[in-house]
């Protein structure tokens, strides 16, 4: 049997601890032709012109792999515009943005912090008497989960169905799985998550509240209103974009801090360190991994090799945020660290629509933490791992504490 290549390693569960090592390895052809045809790109430069480049595609139906798995979807499903080109992405993605932030919105992510402090603040006193805690379970799920469903409207009483079909959907993408089963799962969670957003769109639209999803139905711009599947694709992506990669940012930030004592040390002395360490996260534990279903419209050449026509593409933005080349010391966790041009939310037309509001839950999340948590140790080191190579981060992540 073949020695599996450092891709085939990455993607490989045993391997989710640390892919770092395999990063460097590929990082040393900055753009590679894989067996199957398909294209990785490793470096940073290039991840970031590729990121701006707008003949690298975002839409499915431009490569036939790709569109066959769209085609599983739930029949009345339609992509939201993260898997769109401009203008039909511009257009979708500027009615939402209408009222979630600036420059329409500048207080709606900003005056969420004190609920979000209050969120947190319950959280940690139900940690009360306990000697040891799943930081998952228990903060970095719960916290970002509530947050987005009070903003987009969802009832406390949906949120155990909405959790029990996203986990699902999570399942589909890692590339582990066998693709009968991935068809199975993906058109399971396809439905069920289609009926479920179509279900609250319609009861936001017959009685309507402050939320983000009732303001996105009564849309009266002059661009008009996103149809009901536009609205229905737009609130999934941002319910389930909403909380997954945020659940990852906190839970893998915490596991770094309490690897690098130091540095929780000195968040507990400035609190405002919280801001540049967020980001220094986002760098040196990204929530995402890397980018998959790209395609190029025509010919591309980088770093030395063409990227032929037609050929999907993985970005790995996780390789690219410790390219020495472009972070000094780019292994190592500076929590300060100045100039800090990560790709942790990515670049370009599909930087992060959430990225906002991610950053404050984690600065709230990772403050409060360390103010209020007493000597934290980590219970296991490496913790057990959720399965996707793309959305990496803990699955549980056992702490023992100092009880009250």
């Amino acid at each position: 049997m073949a020695e599996p290549t450092p891709w085939e390693q990455v993607l490989d569960y045993s391997r989710r601890p640390d892919p770092y090592p395999l990063y460097t390895e590929l990082r040393r052809t900055p753009v590679s032709r894989l067996e199957d045809g398909s294209y990785l790109v490793t470096t940073y430069a290039e991840n970031l012109a590729l990121l701006h480049d707008p003949r690298l595609s975002s839409d499915p139906s431009h490569n036939p792999q790709f569109a066959a798995a769209m085609e599983e979807l739930s029949e009345d499903m339609q992509p939201s515009f993260l898997q769109m080109d401009p203008p039909e992405h511009d257009r979708q993605r500027r009615l939402a943005m209408r009222h979630f932030g600036p420059p329409h919105q500048p207080e709606r992510i900003a005056g969420l912090e004190p609920r979000m402090i209050e969120i947190v603040t319950g959280l940690i006193d139900g940690m009360a008497g306990k000697d040891r805690i799943d930081v998952v379970d228990e903060l970095a799920y719960p916290f970002p989960v509530s947050v987005i469903c009070e903003l987009l409207g969802v009832p406390p009483e949906d949120r155990s169905e909405f959790r029990k079909w996203v986990d699902l959907a999570i399942e589909t993408i890692d590339p582990g799985l066998d693709p009968e089963t991935q068809q199975e799962k993906r058109k399971e969670a396809s439905t069920e998550l289609f009926n479920f957003i179509s279900n609250l769109v319609e009861r936001h639209r017959q009685s309507p509240g402050d939320d983000l999803l009732s303001a996105m139905v009564a849309d009266d711009g002059s661009e008009g209103r996103l149809s009901t599947g536009e609205l229905a694709s737009t609130g999934l992506l941002l319910l389930i974009a909403g909380h997954e990669t945020t659940v990852n940012l906190i839970s893998n930030g915490i596991l770094t801090l309490l690897r690098h004592p130091q540095a929780l040390d000195r968040l507990r002395q400035d609190p405002e360190l919280v801001i540049p360490m967020t980001e220094e996260l986002l760098r040196f534990e990204p929530p995402v991994h890397f980018v998959p279903i790209r395609t190029a419209l025509d010919d591309i050449e980088i770093a030395g090799t063409t990227i032929a026509a037609g050929s999907p593409v993985t970005l790995v933005l996780a390789a690219a945020n410790r390219d020495p080349g472009r972070f000094a010391e780019a292994d190592r966790f500076i929590p300060d660290r100045p100039d800090n041009q990560h790709l942790g939310f990515g670049s370009g037309i599909h930087l992060c629509f959430g990225a906002p509001l991610a950053r404050l839950e984690t600065q709230v999340a990772l403050t409060e933490f360390a103010r209020r948590i007493r000597n934290p140790r980590l219970a296991e080191d490496p913790p057990p791992y959720r399965p996707s190579p793309i959305l990496r981060g803990p699955l549980h992540l056992p702490v023992d504490i100092d009880p009250d």
